[in-house]
């Protein structure tokens, strides 16, 4: 929810329209991804969708990053959205390769 009111708080520049158009479809991703992966129905299906995951996490934290390098955003208001991403990289990172021992 915190990606959807920053995307909607960015500048209307073509910059930030478009940086915010690609957070949060890979933001969103992330979540939806999670949820199929849970509904999985082996654990090889499980292992495949939390690798979608993984990716959509850490695409999410580039555009992320580029907000804060390009100044569209005040770095301190990308704090701890930067902080929860790294996290949730990490976090799905280690549960893919868990899972894929399990598969």
């Amino acid at each position: 929810m915190r990606i959807i009111k920053l995307v909607d708080s960015l500048p209307r520049s073509t910059a930030g329209q478009v940086i915010g158009r690609q957070l949060l479809r890979s933001a969103t991703s992330v979540g939806a991804n999670y949820r199929a992966a849970c509904r999985g129905q082996s654990h090889a299906e499980f292992a495949a969708k939390l690798s979608i995951v993984v990716e959509e996490a850490d695409e999410s934290l580039y555009w992320l990053e580029l907000l804060k390098e390009s100044s569209l955003i005040k770095p301190a208001r990308l704090f701890e959205l930067l902080k929860e991403a790294n996290e949730l990289v990490a976090i799905s990172a280690a549960a893919r390769k868990t899972a894929k021992r399990a598969a």
